[in-house]
């Protein structure tokens, strides 16, 4: 690491970087395999499988692969592609390592998945307090320690960081100064907007909303009409406003898991020993995390690829194997499956709370 210089004065504004990762699972296979550099890498199911891409290396994408893409679709774009199962040991591990590079900066690391999170560096004082300098040390860092490359963005806000680390992808790194964002987003699509997905992206062409400078002509109650309790996010967000402090300690919103059938199934009986499957593997996951949970969810996709979920929430707790397993029938029958066939099946658990401060009584503790 080169020599670091230090900054006698606080910063007096937030300095937030957000860090994501190239291509992780697949720039993590071309590392540990040679044979992989170079190649069109796709990373989940098999060609002949239902399974779909996790993710893929840049060469893949220039072939229009994308993750969640169905596996089959990928090989028909790239049939020369090497299509290999996830190793996710292998990538937690490399995780671990990002997160030690990290903790050299900052503690206050805010983890959106395996390969990216906020960072606030507003106290480092590492580079003079740069925030660029600092972005910049940090993907060396990685590179030298795990051989991976990571893009970055640096900006006042997190809202605005994330934006920017997309901005110079892969293994770059853009910031948006004070000052520089309304012209940045102004004449930004709507579509790049984070928290604008593909159905709001929708409604928002449909309001005659194409860019973030159309999105701040609108007023508030303007957005509240279209968009209802969003409509105050939307709203900031397109003026370059995001007060939210980077969480240490992200709570997490729900735990679940999922099944892909090689062959649709149409038995109602062997979907309810599926999701008796599924619900073990999850309990067992929030057993490990100290979880408990008020709400429990089911996923159907049906063979044409239409989706619904069934919940069900309740004061009690319904992580006990049990209870849950009795609303596993009573979820799956406001469903169509009796009459549609079934590619997959998935069971989550949402509105968590930690057991350890979950009394014996089953009550919350007021202090």
């Amino acid at each position: 690491m080169s020599a670091l210089c230090y900054a006698s004065k606080k910063p007096m504004q937030r300095k937030i970087i957000h860090i994501d990762m190239d291509a992780f699972f697949a720039a993590v296979e071309q590392r540990d395999n040679p044979d992989l550099q170079g190649q069109p890498v796709v990373v989940g199911g098999q060609p002949d499988s239902r399974g779909v891409v996790a993710t893929c290396s840049y060469e893949a994408r220039q072939f229009g692969i994308h993750s969640a893409m169905p596996a089959s679709r990928a090989y028909k774009l790239c049939p020369q592609a090497v299509f290999v199962q996830p190793r996710f040991s292998a990538y937690k591990e490399a995780s671990s390592g990002l997160h030690c590079v990290f903790k050299k900066y900052t503690k206050m690391i805010e983890p959106l998945s395996l390969d990216e999170a906020y960072l606030d560096v507003s106290d480092c004082e590492l580079c003079d307090g740069s925030a660029t300098l600092i972005a910049q040390q940090i993907r060396q860092d990685i590179f030298n320690t795990l051989q991976l490359t990571a893009s970055a963005g640096i900006s006042y806000n997190k809202f605005l960081a994330k934006l920017a680390s997309d901005q110079n992808k892969p293994n770059g790194q853009f910031v948006i100064k004070p000052g520089e964002a309304q012209a940045y987003l102004k004449t930004l699509p709507i579509g790049r907007f984070y928290g604008v997905g593909k159905v709001t992206e929708g409604r928002m062409h449909g309001a005659g909303i194409k860019t973030g400078g159309d999105l701040k002509k609108k007023s508030i109650s303007e957005l509240q009409k279209i968009f209802g309790n969003s409509a105050e996010y939307y709203f900031d967000i397109s003026r370059g406003i995001d007060d939210r402090p980077v969480m240490q300690h992200r709570v997490r919103k729900s735990l679940g898991a999922e099944t892909t059938f090689q062959h649709d199934i149409s038995d109602v009986d062997e979907m309810r020993a599926q999701l008796l499957g599924l619900l073990s593997e999850v309990l067992e996951s929030l057993q490990r995390r100290k979880l408990l949970a008020h709400t429990l969810t089911i996923k159907v996709k049906y063979a044409n690829f239409t989706q619904v979920t069934r919940s069900y929430t309740s004061e009690a707790i319904l992580s006990e194997k049990n209870r849950a397993a009795e609303l596993i029938p009573v979820l799956l029958s406001k469903t169509e499956v009796d009459k549609k066939s079934v590619r997959l099946l998935g069971l989550s658990f949402s509105n968590l709370l930690s057991s350890e401060n979950y009394t014996a009584s089953g009550q919350m503790p007021l202090f």
